[in-house]
């Protein structure tokens, strides 16, 4: 052997042991391409079959803006990188489950600071503030979530790291653990059990892991990153079977005097990507290969088998290259309406035509966003920071951009408020009463008193066959929900719209508006407006352009 394999070899005999800078660059790197590889199956873990499942997107944004900020950092203090890490993740946080992850990296990083090099138990310290730091950052800690598998992880890491300084060792228990928590979270949310999917924060966090243990048993997830980056692919590439592997394998075996080291050696014969870790009572197995079959059939040959995954990845490829258009180029504009007062407004609006209303109402900047597209934190920091006031009130009008609204606060200087509008009639409702005579905290007290007055139903096609809420629905089905909520489903658009304006009880209502989106024309928009007319004689209709995706109404009602 020549002294340069020594040395190689001692490098990587070390890197089980020790972590400096670089080797935290090399982790995020390796957890952030199997995140990207995982991103659409990720995404396909919603509770509700509506096509706005944005988890494993907005996980991998957050992910790539904290790589991005590491990327070409020389710094060989990996307290250092970690702090620098977890500011590239705050800035690039998108959606309920980037912010939480941001958290995550937040604790990892405070735990590692000025820190030179991560050793075992540096490593359980910083499981545990992250896990913590995490459950913090949540007014309302829920389990069953990405929460609950970060607690696991850090209980894993705590045990491991007190049998053994071998990081590859702990990082095998931690991802053990995070596998398990991810199983359990339906047992632990009943919605989750309801809609038969496990929790998809949870699930990319256990991915995020999963990339950081195979780089370090030396399996290589840098093409997956090369892969989701190159500009010049395209789904007709794919189509010409450009993946090698074809699907993804994944399982628990379940039995008695299991071989790992055996199994190991067995399913690296089989294919790609090979993954085993265990004990000899429970083994998981993870694979690329051509035949699924192959596999499967082997580990049932050695005990039970359980959670058996399959995921076509080319599918998963050219979903992830759809996406491509999610780019926060172009996302913050703002109007000339910031000389109405001394407080100005940030609103986050999915389409040209709602754009057009905020802007009409006032709102000195609109951030692209909604469904399946949520903004960053630095988004909405740039669009507070651009206003000439001082005093700032943001209408995030989503549920999954409320957090990173909040986060927004902690980086400016200006008086920020944050209404905690869900959705779009919400946030004009909130506008409509704004008072630019009246201080900032009035408004906001005004403001959020005026989103209680307001229902919102919005209309769309399924994207999957479930049961949920007790409503039946079938895959490209219409389905109608209320302020969130799924409440009918039927086969046409009148009907499904007439059912819930009818429960919601409309005739109550003064206003009934409907947005139509980029898929609808005004002459559909309108045909509906008149048939629901004549089922509510005594209210006014009106018929605006909002050009949202993926819904094609959304209903007002005041």
């Amino acid at each position: 052997m020549t002294a340069e394999e020594n040395v190689s070899r001692q490098a990587a005999a070390d890197a089980r042991y020790v972590v400096d800078g670089p080797g935290l660059k090399r982790l995020v790197k390796a957890a952030l391409g199997w995140l990207q590889h995982h991103q659409a199956a990720i995404n396909a873990l919603n509770v509700y079959p509506v096509p706005d499942g944005d988890t494993g997107t907005n996980m991998v944004l957050t992910m790539r803006s904290a790589w991005s900020e590491i990327a070409d950092s020389p710094e060989r203090n990996v307290g250092r990188v970690a702090k620098q890490m977890a500011h590239g993740a705050l800035m690039g946080a998108r959606g309920n489950s980037g912010v939480i992850l941001s958290q995550i990296w937040r604790g990892f990083a405070r735990s590692l600071d000025e820190k030179s090099v991560m050793r075992a138990d540096d490593l359980a310290d910083a499981c545990r503030e992250a896990s913590d730091t995490a459950y913090k950052g949540v007014v309302k800690p829920v389990e069953g979530t990405i929460l609950t598998v970060a607690k696991a992880v850090a209980d894993a890491a705590e045990n491991a790291a007190e049998r053994t300084d071998d990081l590859v060792s702990i990082l095998e228990r931690v991802v053990f653990a995070a596998h398990e928590a991810v199983v359990l979270t339906p047992s632990l949310l009943a919605v989750l059990e309801e809609a038969g999917v496990v929790d998809a924060g949870g699930q990319g966090l256990f991915i995020i892991l999963e990339g950081m243990l195979r780089h370090m048993r030396g399996e290589p997830v840098e093409e997956d990153v090369r892969f989701s980056e190159a500009v010049h692919l395209t789904s007709e590439s794919m189509a010409h079977g450009d993946l090698g592997y074809e699907y993804d394998v994944q399982f628990l075996v379940v039995g008695d005097n299991l071989e790992v080291d055996a199994v190991r050696e067995r399913i690296t014969q089989m294919g790609d990507c090979p993954l085993v870790v265990g004990d000899p009572g429970t083994i998981k197995v993870h694979v690329h290969v051509s035949d699924p079959g192959e596999p499967i059939s082997y580990g049932a040959s050695l005990g039970s088998l359980q959670d058996v995954v399959v995921e076509d990845m080319q599918a998963q490829y050219q979903d992830f290259i759809v996406d491509r258009h999610l780019s926060s180029n172009g996302r913050v504009s703002t109007t000339s309406n910031q000389d109405l007062g001394e407080i100005g407004v940030v609103a986050v609006v999915p389409g040209d035509g709602l754009a057009r209303v905020f802007q009409s109402l006032g709102v000195g900047a609109v951030v692209r966003g909604g469904q399946t597209m949520n903004p960053s934190t630095k988004d909405l920091l740039e669009a507070v920071e651009n206003l000439e006031t001082d005093e700032v009130v943001l209408l995030p009008n989503n549920g999954n951009v409320i957090m990173a609204a909040e986060q927004t606060r902690e980086l400016t200087d200006k008086a920020l408020r944050v209404v905690p509008t869900r959705f779009v009639p919400e946030g004009i409702a909130a506008l409509l009463s704004l008072n630019y005579q009246a201080d900032l905290e009035t408004n906001v007290e005004a403001m959020k008193r005026a989103i209680d007055e307001v229902e919102t139903v919005e209309i769309t096609v399924a994207t999957r066959t479930a049961t949920i809420n007790g409503v039946e629905v079938s895959e490209g089905g219409v389905i109608g929900l209320h302020n969130g909520e799924l409440a009918a489903s039927g086969d046409e658009i009148a009907g499904v719209t007439r059912q819930v304006l009818r429960d919601v009880g409309s005739e109550d209502a003064e206003i009934i508006t409907l947005y139509y989106g980029e898929e609808v024309s005004e002459e559909e928009a309108q045909a509906l407006a008149d048939l629901l007319q004549e089922d509510w004689p005594e209210q006014e209709f009106e018929v605006i352009p909002g050009g949202q995706p993926h819904y094609q109404y959304i209903v007002s009602i005041e």
